[in-house]
């Protein structure tokens, strides 16, 4: 019965992590669908297809924000692929219940190819990459010729590439990706991290010439007279 009871409180505890598909008409998937709206009119002469999906420190709901806003894309009908492109910490693979054992760090140091290492999801036109094997030099793949090889590819194959990319504060993976996307997201988890942390994390984008789209308030919080949570 204990058994039961810890597998029920798993597939709780992953449902609300995708709840832009277990719960399509909450009002958290709405600002999910918000954010995407605010993405596609964001830079109008450009057509973006590659969004970076970052935070200051860890914890802050990055893979969870990068994943659920690459649901309400696949949502409306475009072909997403989602990243992890932490290969210190990765995650992305719990978040979808898929194995990690071919990914990103495979394909940046030519030992697989996309075909091999992309997998599918249960929710339709959204595929995900994980990060493969924890290699030891992440910045060093990062920094190679490959990983530009590797976003053409991905760019001729999809129509909107996420990549979930380590905190800023913590190593120069996110700066390096920031570089080579169209733009850039910055998760801030109100409460936990602090104002001059923010404001550093924006000014490594900035140092990087990353285009940052906007910020990704999550938990927070209005009173009950505004009528509803904002996530």
């Amino acid at each position: 019965m204990p058994l039961r009871k810890k597998e029920k409180s798993n597939k709780t505890k992953i449902g609300r992590k995708l709840i832009a598909n277990a719960n399509p008409k909450s009002i958290i998937s709405e600002q999910f669908r918000t954010i995407r709206t605010n993405i596609e009119f964001s830079m109008p002469e450009q057509d973006i297809k590659t969004i970076l999906v970052t935070s200051s420190i860890p914890g802050e709901g990055k893979t969870t924000n990068a994943a659920n806003l690459g649901i309400v894309f696949a949502q409306e009908g475009k072909k997403v692929l989602i990243i992890d492109a932490d290969m210190r910490r990765p995650t992305l693979h719990h978040t979808f219940e898929i194995m990690n054992i071919v990914g990103l760090s495979n394909l940046l140091a030519r030992r697989s190819n996309l075909q091999n290492a992309v997998q599918l999801t249960t929710i339709k036109n959204l595929h995900v990459l994980p990060s493969g094997p924890i290699p030891p030099n992440p910045s060093e793949l990062l920094s190679s010729r490959n990983l530009d090889d590797f976003i053409n590819e991905v760019k001729n194959e999809y129509e909107i590439v996420i990549f979930d990319a380590p905190p800023l504060l913590s190593v120069t993976d996110a700066q390096i990706v920031a570089n080579k996307c169209d733009g850039t997201l910055l998760v801030v988890n109100t409460g936990t991290v602090e104002k001059s942390e923010v404001v550093k994390a924006k000014a490594n984008l900035e140092a990087v010439h990353a285009k940052i789209l906007g910020v990704v308030l999550n938990n927070y919080k209005l009173g009950k007279k505004k009528g509803y949570y904002y996530y």
